[in-house]
């Protein structure tokens, strides 16, 4: 699935497919050790409050879920010029009443934000941009889980561990249908070459994200 620069809201798939996509390489990413830092986190990680992604450097994003169907998405990639484009682009325009408002207005407040879309009656909305915005950083930031391809070149690779290109798919068809097992997940995956798998923390992660709900 392409991206455009800027995004536009057809450009992702649904906030339960991007869910599934995403909790399934914080899933492959978890261990205890990362449950234990509670600041400056860094890597694809799921808690209480939704999906977190931050590389440590130029990019870092949230997916949470708002009930009856709700989500929204944010965060920021240094290829956003929405910061700094003149007049600024109010990215809360036509915004519903249900988005975490204080929570963005103190990001958009501190220049940390750089898109915000948000999920309704099966499809994504965002404020509408002036023409003469370049990029918001949707692409660079989530084309990793709107691409299928891409997901499943991150599930298989030496970081994450599943066991082959069949297995890989056999595992992400299983996330996206939300009944991804704790065996199945270990059994169609191996040790990263960096580290052994941690079981406990990856069948939390599993839960904690809602993948093993039939």
């Amino acid at each position: 699935m392409t991206i455009n620069r800027p995004g536009r809201p057809g450009d992702l798939p649904s906030a339960q497919v991007l869910w599934a996509r995403w909790a399934l390489v914080a899933v492959l990413e978890a261990t205890a050790e990362k449950e234990r830092r509670a600041h400056h986190r860094t890597g694809t990680w799921v808690d209480g409050t939704g999906l977190h992604l931050d590389d440590s450097g130029c990019t870092w994003w949230s997916l949470t879920p708002r009930g009856e169907g709700r989500w929204v998405l944010f965060g920021e990639d240094e290829s956003s010029g929405c910061r700094w484009h003149e007049p600024p682009v109010d990215l809360l325009a036509g915004a519903p009443a249900w988005l975490p408002h204080q929570e963005l207005a103190d990001l958009l407040e501190g220049s940390e934000l750089g898109c915000v879309y948000w999920f309704e009656d099966g499809a994504w909305a965002r404020a509408p941009y002036p023409d003469t915005l370049d990029d918001d950083g949707l692409d660079c930031g989530m084309s990793r889980f709107a691409d299928r391809a891409d997901v499943l070149r991150t599930i298989a690779d030496d970081e994450h561990g599943a066991t082959s290109a069949a297995d890989a798919e056999t595992l992400l068809a299983h996330a996206e249908n939300h009944r991804l097992t704790p065996e199945l997940l270990m059994s169609l995956t191996r040790d990263p070459h960096w580290r052994r798998r941690d079981r406990p923390a990856m069948t939390r992660a599993l839960e904690q994200a809602g993948l093993d709900r039939r």
